[in-house]
């Protein structure tokens, strides 16, 4: 059986690369680390879920229990051969291989004929607005961050493609409202019944 990758995954098994240590502090580190917007660690039981599957597929180990004075007793994990194995060949794949990911705001921009051209516009700019506090809220705390770009590198391409993606809807909430893009029903019914036959 192949151990399924995903984000997280990949996370817990590189944090176990650098020490073993126990789920608590695994989610203490990303927050740290700020990297709970590089993997999902929204839902707590999600980390918990995780190992559990890495340790089932023996891609992780139990080290030991420990208890610190006031503490509940807590589970240290460390990985296994065939996980650092593993690991490797999960992140020389996603390093090389683009994935196939299916994004929501695609999925909606294939549907933008369903809403008239105006609210379009109006949704995609409340989107530029958050985008551009997304920006300078993310600039800001790299700016505030001082770490080799080793170590930042994923933040430099979430920057990218958010800059990216701001221009991009910018853009096309400009075309929509100076009308260089639109439609009504009727040029839709017009298009859509000449398609079918």
């Amino acid at each position: 059986m192949t151990a399924r990758r995903s984000p997280l995954a990949m996370m817990v098994l590189a944090l176990l690369v650098e020490e073993p240590m126990h789920a608590y502090r695994m989610q203490q580190v990303i927050r740290e680390r700020d990297k709970q917007d590089v993997v999902n660690v929204a839902q707590r039981n999600s980390i918990y879920q995780t190992i559990e599957r890495l340790r089932r597929d023996e891609l992780i180990r139990v080290a030991r229990t420990a208890r610190e004075e006031g503490r509940p007793e807590r589970t240290v994990y460390a990985l296994t051969a065939a996980g650092r194995r593993t690991l490797d060949g999960w992140l020389t794949d996603a390093l090389a291989t683009p994935a196939r990911e299916f994004p929501e705001f695609p999925a909606a921009l294939s549907f933008l004929p369903i809403l008239p051209p105006d609210e379009a516009a109006r949704q995609l700019d409340r989107r530029v607005e958050t985008l551009a506090a997304r920006l300078r809220e993310r600039e800001a705390v790299l700016a505030a961050v001082d770490l080799p770009r080793l170590f930042l590198v994923e933040d430099e391409y979430r920057l990218a493609l958010l800059r990216t993606e701001l221009d991009w809807v910018r853009r096309l909430a400009a075309d929509l409202r100076s009308g260089a893009l639109t439609w009504s029903g009727e040029w839709l019914a017009d298009w859509t019944g000449g398609r079918a036959d």
